[in-house]
């Protein structure tokens, strides 16, 4: 009896102990998904001007300056000012006797020629021509801001304005990826600075279900984004190549999605 019974608890804790395991296979979450990996690419164009001052920001400029001024010692333009003032006076009271070549280009004479030359220079407009005409894919607009390039992109069956990605292939860096991805979309006229081989961010993103139905061995996909900066303004993106926007800031919130903005926003400086 007593073997008995040792065998029926024996058979029982074994077909549950089947039944356990059956149950958490069927619940355990499958962790087989494969993911697409990208680089993409910041690219910026730095303030070309300082920016406007503030209101304080001017009087605090203003302040200082008048302390400088105050505290500085006589430059050589002001001492020898003051001498050739002097030795003038003495001259017209006839008690020196000065060279003819000793006052031929007076210290007053230099600083009347560099005030006329002053008076002559007229600094370049903050605002442009691309500014007018809202040019968003020109370079030469928004002098005050950092502009970032956006260019046109198809994901699925739609097309969006994002930064410049393209797929990782075998044997490559993601920074290589990521500096031929730039090639390919924007030419060889725009030349960049990469900021080390580092990546400054991440996104990612699940493929749309017609894209997934369609055979796609992915289920989305993994971006790593690396900074780069502008060398040469002059040299914009070759415009047969790809539709593309250099935009500021604010002007990003406004053209990209949001979940995509709030991942990209968290590496813009």
């Amino acid at each position: 009896r007593i073997l008995a019974h040792r065998s029926v608890l024996f058979v029982s804790r074994m077909l549950s102990s089947r039944a356990a395991a059956t149950q958490a296979s069927q619940v355990a979450p499958q962790t087989d998904q494969k993911w697409d990996l990208y680089a993409g690419v910041l690219v910026e164009r730095l303030p070309i001007v300082t920016k406007t001052l503030e209101p304080i920001e001017a009087k605090f400029k203003e302040m200082l300056n008048q302390i400088e001024l105050e505290k500085s010692l006589k430059s050589n333009h002001e001492l020898r000012k003051e001498t050739e003032k002097q030795q003038l006076e003495l001259l017209k009271a006839g008690k020196i006797d000065l060279d003819s070549e000793a006052l031929k280009q007076t210290a007053q004479d230099l600083e009347d020629a560099y005030n006329e030359e002053y008076a002559r220079f007229k600094p370049a407009p903050r605002v442009t021509e691309a500014d007018s005409k809202n040019d968003t894919r020109s370079l030469d607009r928004k002098l005050e801001q950092t502009l970032v390039l956006l260019v046109e992109q198809k994901l699925g069956s739609k097309s969006h304005y994002l930064l410049p990605q393209g797929l990782h292939r075998k044997g490559e860096s993601l920074r290589e990826t990521a500096e031929r991805t730039l090639k390919e979309c924007c030419g060889d006229k725009l030349q960049v600075t990469f900021y080390g081989n580092a990546p400054v961010g991440f996104y990612k993103y699940k493929y749309p279900p017609s894209v997934r139905n369609d055979g796609a061995a992915a289920v989305g996909a993994k971006v790593f984004f690396f900074r780069s900066v502008v060398k040469d303004p002059s040299r914009n993106v070759e415009s047969d190549q790809v539709k593309y926007q250099w935009l500021s800031q604010d002007e990003l919130q406004k053209q990209l999605q949001q979940p995509y903005y709030q991942s990209v926003s968290q590496f813009l400086l």
